[in-house]
């Protein structure tokens, strides 16, 4: 079974998808299930997670509506306010949702590089093994200190780092994210992402062999136990299709075992989000 473990729907609004910039244009328009069940179709792909966005319980509760309309969505990624004083009744209200698998925030556009270590931030994160959510990590390499001593605090909780911490493929930039990306590997509660990679590469240049040295840094830091591939559809449409998307990932892992591949290209993401 083949499962993209991230992917997003939207309903494109100028002002609350103002992230999508001039130089991604391309998806300045709606995205919903019937759009990527012609992909999925296409490309053999069995189900998937779909991912927030938008940071409001809206966004959180139209994932939600549509993945009770579409079988093939699999499970949910939220959005909730971590470090709202009410947070537990919150988490206790969606704990009803089967297909609500986690949270994500967007601590990549927070100014505050320790974000994820501020005290009511952990508060809520403390709370979410209670109600058996994930949570997904989104951060730039700038951020990943922060996040070592983040997963410190929390061994036992499940963490998965979304796109491989977004290196600055573009601009070459390595051995920081790297060294960083192998000490959170350590943690064995925490698992990657090998999805957005094109995005942080260039759009119209970039090549396989520019990516593979980051591909295989995840692969030997995380191992093939957990990693799971994600198109980041419909965001990846600013640099490729999703056939590039997935080749590159299928491409790069051919040359491990067959269960390996199996474990990347599904069985992980249905086991850490229990799908």
């Amino acid at each position: 079974m083949i499962i993209d473990s991230h992917q997003h729907f939207w309903h494109y609004e100028p002002v609350k998808h103002a992230w999508i910039d001039d130089d991604m244009a391309a998806i300045r328009k709606d995205f919903m299930p019937s759009d990527l069940e012609v992909v999925y179709k296409k490309h053999g792909i069995d189900g998937c997670v779909a991912v927030q966005a938008d940071q409001t319980l809206a966004e959180t509760d139209f994932l939600l509506k549509v993945s009770s309309e579409h079988d093939f969505i699999k499970g949910v990624v939220g959005w909730v306010d971590l470090r709202n004083n009410n947070i537990e009744a919150t988490l206790e209200t969606y704990a009803q949702h089967k297909k609500l698998k986690g949270f994500r925030h967007v601590v990549q556009g927070e100014p505050d590089h320790n974000f994820l270590l501020r005290p009511r931030f952990l508060i809520g994160i403390s709370l979410l093994k209670k109600f058996n959510f994930t949570y997904d990590i989104l951060i730039f390499p700038h951020q990943l200190g922060a996040t070592l001593e983040f997963v410190k605090q929390f061994p036992n909780h499940k963490f998965v780092i979304d796109h491989i911490a977004k290196p600055y493929i573009k601009d070459g930039f390595y051995d920081g994210w790297a060294t960083l990306m192998k000490d959170i590997a350590k943690h064995e509660n925490v698992t990657c992402k090998l999805s957005g990679m094109i995005t942080e590469a260039d759009y119209k240049l970039w090549t396989p062999e520019q990516i593979k040295p980051y591909m295989e840094l995840v692969l030997e830091a995380f191992g093939a136990e957990r990693l799971m591939f994600g198109s980041d559809w419909p965001v990846c449409l600013v640099a490729g299709n999703y056939s590039k998307v997935k080749n590159l990932v299928t491409d790069f892992i051919s040359k491990l075992s067959s269960s390996e591949q199996v474990q990347i290209m599904g069985i992980n993401a249905i086991n850490f989000y229990n799908l």
